[in-house]
């Protein structure tokens, strides 16, 4: 799950929560979705705050080409399909479309970078590239669009190969992309030529500018995603693992925390918070549930050359863990990230299907904003949420990932919940019919277009309509 506000431009050369439960059906669907919390504080600070929340757009129309059902008045395009070759005549399109961040160009351009989460058996690797490519072996990476101002794609390129299995990342304030591999294979192992785990930076517009090198200070673990807080430059990144021992929430103080392209590269600290007297998340059930006096402690061995980070020894006081920690975004003054899941019966402390804290640098202090079920009873074909973003009605897009069909779901500010997308079974191919989950939901720089990936098989699509009817 990642949570992306608006990105920044790009040069063409380079409170407590208030407890309530909030519930709302999309009657077509019979899909419900509670809430406890207030999803006011999740945008407080930031663009979409200025806008109006809405009640959906009416139920979803079938897709007489079997792709994507919308609401009437919508409308999709698919920009790529993996296997189909690469405009730039690299290779074809990789497999396995994640994470995702749009960022304004000159003339009214978009472009575009996609993650592939692509794992040793991926059906289309990332074709290599000279000064794009980390580790030969590694057939995951990003590749990067160019659209024109009414949304046809000028060019579709490799912006960095040989990297693993990246899922998401997060875009900075200077105008790059952070990609994040979710692995921590060593040399050797899968046939890898070089260690992983790492973030590297992506410049969507030029990316031999910044190549493919890992950003070692920041940690060798599963990474998941980051956020930049824009006035201190400390990056805030998650670790995804969801069998114990249970992933850890950091920040990275940067030598150079002034940014820009690079800038990382000059090294820094990184941190594992503490939360004194809570070593598990999952815990902690209560909305608007508030902790004072959150500790960073130096992680031991960033590089995790023996052992993994959240395995280090922090010393007496311990380290607070979590289950599946996806999302991360700053929002106002604050960063915010996700736990999407927790089940006792894999060792966390408590269940739930999908937390968003907020954390305040300033006061250094934690709150849970939102708990789903199962007290909230969140109600999904799938498990829980995956992927999400701030939509320009001024609520979120949430990603499912489940069984069966697939949705991207809008929530506006009030909690209320309806179906914006659905996936329709013919995505597959006739003989082999598949529903992929969603990811990488992302809005253009002006907020007419909706840029969503089905991860499986890998389709980017955009979709255009009344917005912000």
């Amino acid at each position: 799950m990642s949570l992306t506000p608006a990105t920044p431009a790009v040069p063409e050369n380079s409170s407590s929560a208030t407890r309530r439960q909030l519930l709302a059906r999309t009657g077509a669907l019979g899909v419900s979705i509670a809430f406890a919390g207030s999803l006011t504080d999740l945008f407080a600070g930031t663009a979409a705050a200025q806008d109006l929340g809405h009640h959906g757009y009416g139920p979803l129309v079938p897709d007489p080409n079997g792709l994507l059902d919308l609401p009437e008045g919508f409308r999709y395009r698919v920009l790529s399909r993996e296997g189909d070759p690469l405009r730039s005549g690299e290779g074809p399109v990789p497999s396995n479309h994640d994470g995702m961040s749009a960022f304004a160009g000159r003339h009214g351009r978009v472009h575009l970078v996609r993650n592939h989460e692509n794992r040793v058996t991926a059906k289309f690797a990332v074709p290599t590239v000279d000064g794009l490519t980390y580790d030969p072996m590694g057939k995951g990476g990003c590749t990067a669009f160019t659209l024109d101002r009414d949304g046809d794609v000028l060019s579709e390129r490799v912006a960095i190969a040989g990297t693993a299995v990246n899922c998401a990342g997060g875009p900075t304030p200077w105008g790059t992309w952070l990609t994040c591999e979710e692995t921590e294979d060593r040399a050797g192992t899968n046939g890898y030529t070089k260690d992983h785990g790492f973030i590297f930076e992506v410049d969507p517009v030029d990316p031999h500018r910044t190549g493919a090198v890992p950003l070692t200070a920041m940690g060798r673990f599963q990474h998941e995603a980051i956020a930049v807080d824009p006035k201190r430059g400390i990056v805030y990144e998650t670790e995804d693992a969801f069998l114990k021992p249970f992933g850890l929430f950091y920040r990275f103080l940067p030598n150079r925390p002034e940014g820009g392209v690079g800038s990382l590269r000059a090294g820094g600290r990184l941190q594992a918070m503490r939360v004194p007297g809570v070593p598990d998340l999952s815990s902690i059930q209560e909305t608007g549930a508030t902790f004072d006096g959150i500790e960073w402690v130096d992680v031991p061995d960033p590089l995790a050359a023996r052992t993994p980070v959240r395995l280090q020894d922090f010393g007496p006081k311990g380290i607070t863990h979590a289950q599946k920690l996806e999302g991360c975004y700053w929002g106002g003054s604050c960063v915010y990230f996700v736990s999407s899941f927790a089940h006792s019966a894999d060792g966390s402390a408590a269940d739930h299907y999908g937390q968003i804290w907020r954390y305040d640098p300033s006061a250094r202090r934690l709150t849970l904003v939102i708990v789903f079920g199962p007290d909230t009873d969140v109600q999904l074909p799938g498990e829980s949420p995956d992927n999400i973003c701030l939509a320009p009605s001024g609520g979120l897009m949430v990603c499912e990932d489940g069984n069966g069909a697939q949705h991207v779901f809008g929530v506006t500010r009030r909690g209320e919940v309806y179906a914006m997308a659905r996936g329709a079974q013919n995505i597959g191919t006739q003989q082999a019919p598949e529903w992929g989950e969603f990811a990488g939901v992302t809005f253009s720089p002006d907020g007419r277009t909706m840029y969503v990936n089905c991860y499986t098989p890998g389709t980017t699509f955009a979709v255009t309509g009344p917005w912000r009817r």
